[in-house]
């Protein structure tokens, strides 16, 4: 049997265009750390274009391994199967459309050798399409908890975990979060790991007005408020922290990768898209 691979970088695609299909693949075939597999995870089960696009591929590369779902399943239960099917040391999380830089891997890996007590590794976003700019995420373990209480600042696309972590603390996607899956699996693994977000561009986000953040508002809202309380009565020093730093006239934004508005709590009432009231909140 071949020794598992240091990296199992995990993918779902879901009716993917083709086109960023293709320059998603290829940006993990083109990367300069080359011990990985590439499992490809299809929940558009149907969708024999995409299906024949990762077969090709996988051809000429042994290292990607295409499977799908027999149903359309949803994107938690899909990153699930996804953690189940992984055999190496180490995650990397990446999504359907986005596009990696040729070290990102090398770099992560690097990271996580020389850091044992970190569990989870991201970096900077580099956003194009429909909004440019460079999502740049603190950088510190305590940093990053500071401000994992108000918003989700370790870019998930962008992410690779110690896959021991999850293990060995039974922890796996919650699909009751979805879709801020994410967002939830980070906070849960604040009591039991280190965070570091490398301070440069590791992947590329496309923002294309498609993207399930951008369709799925009202839940992701909901999920966040959910998320974000739970957090505040589990970390009041991580809250008050944060409520020091950035004062409390407005308690906090939430931006969409740090620049699209989506809710803001100013003077006990919080606003959708940073003027349209929803309620007020008393506080303990």
């Amino acid at each position: 049997m071949r020794a598992a691979p240091r990296v199992s970088v995990l993918t779902p695609i879901y009716n993917t265009n083709p086109q960023h299909l293709r320059e998603m693949i290829e940006s993990i075939l083109s990367q300069t750390f080359t011990d990985f597999e590439f499992l490809i995870l299809n929940d558009s089960p149907d969708n024999t274009e995409i299906e024949k696009i990762v077969k090709e591929y996988a051809k000429h590369d042994k290292r990607i391994k295409y499977s799908k779902n027999s149903k359309n399943m949803g994107i938690t239960p899909s990153r699930n199967t996804l953690l189940k099917m992984a055999r190496g040391e180490y995650l990397a999380i990446f999504d359907h459309d986005d596009i990696s830089v040729p070290e990102r891997l090398a770099k992560e890996v690097a990271y996580l050798d020389a850091h044992p007590d970190v569990g989870v590794v991201s970096g900077w976003l580099q956003c194009f399409g429909k909004n440019n700019g460079i999502v740049k995420n603190p950088e510190s373990d305590f940093d990053i908890k500071v401000h994992t209480i108000q918003n989700c600042c370790v870019a998930h696309t962008a992410s690779m975990i110690r896959r021991s972590v999850l293990v060995d603390n039974g922890i796996e996607y919650e699909e009751v979060y979805t879709p801020a899956e994410d967002y939830r699996l980070w906070a849960r693994l604040m009591d039991v790991t280190h965070f570091y977000n490398i301070q440069q561009v590791l992947v590329k986000y496309r923002w294309f007005g498609e993207n399930t953040s951008e369709r799925l508002k009202g839940k992701m809202l909901a999920a966040w408020r959910s998320i974000h309380v739970q957090l505040i009565n589990k970390y009041p020093a991580f809250w008050a922290d944060y409520k020091q730093r950035y004062g409390v006239e407005t308690r906090f934004r939430l931006r969409l990768f740090g620049f699209i508005p989506i809710v803001k709590l100013k003077h006990n009432t919080l606003y959708l898209f940073e003027f349209i009231p929803l309620f007020k909140i008393k506080w303990r």
